[in-house]
């Protein structure tokens, strides 16, 4: 969680602390294209853009937001080349065992969601080291999505409940929104309250279908790898001025 700026370190005096969105999800797009526009490979994207993460994620604790859901790795991303999906599977391996220490002693609680299966045994080893090693801190709620689809988490928890009456557990008719919502990924955190997207990019990709229906919605055409805490800063500034009526007038 090393910091790369050393800027706006405290709460920028423009934001009021108490209208700050505590739930707070990312999808963290243009690591690729930052690369390009340098003449770099585009691991050299992801590197720069890891670095991002972690200094947004200690812009989180110095700041007071309580939860921090990042999109890392989508059920679509297979799809790219082999040598990058290898490089990113790595990459994460080597973020969960190097950081480790670090996010235990500032007090980070990190969850990883998505289809773990597919998953390397080393990756997985080192989620569930981390997952243990920080079950217990009451910091920042760090939960990163790997190898996850929106659409998929609904699927899933309607097999759940489907089994359920099936055996008997429940009846069809009891089901509802907020049961639903008990066998979700993130069953255990509120529904984030703004979604921040990099890079310009006009669409959610299949990420927290169930959990963004009421989030405020912040796009800018800075790619990840520059999203900075001044960038941040802009983003919170931008949620602060909306109105959420939640569909009241």
């Amino acid at each position: 969680m090393t910091s790369k700026t050393t800027s706006l370190i405290e709460l920028p005096t423009d934001l009021d602390c108490t209208q700050l969105p505590q739930h707070i999800a990312v999808i963290m797009d243009g690591n690729g294209r930052w690369a390009k526009q340098r003449g770099f490979p585009r691991m050299m994207g992801h590197k720069r853009g890891a670095d991002t993460l972690r200094d947004l994620l200690r812009c989180c604790k110095d700041w007071g937001i309580s939860a921090l859901t990042v999109y890392a790795f989508s059920t679509e991303n297979w799809g790219r080349s082999m040598e990058e999906v290898d490089f990113l599977m790595t990459l994460f391996e080597n973020l969960f065992q190097l950081e480790l220490a670090e996010m235990v002693s500032e007090g980070v609680k990190l969850e990883v969601v998505g289809n773990l299966d597919n998953l390397t045994p080393s990756l997985c080893s080192a989620i569930d080291r981390a997952r243990v090693a920080t079950r217990h801190n009451q910091g920042v709620r760090f939960t990163v999505a790997i190898n996850y689809g929106g659409r998929q988490e609904i699927v899933r928890a309607c097999q759940i409940l489907a089994a359920q009456v099936q055996q008997g557990i429940v009846k069809s008719t009891d089901i509802d929104e907020q049961m639903l919502s008990k066998y979700l990924h993130t069953a255990d955190l509120p529904d984030p309250d703004l979604l921040i997207r990099t890079s310009g990019e006009m669409r959610i990709s299949n990420f927290l279908l169930w959990q963004l229906a009421y989030a405020e919605i912040y796009v800018t055409d800075t790619l990840w790898p520059d999203f900075d805490r001044l960038a941040f800063h802009q983003a919170l500034l931008n949620y602060q001025h909306r109105h959420r009526r939640f569909g009241k007038a």
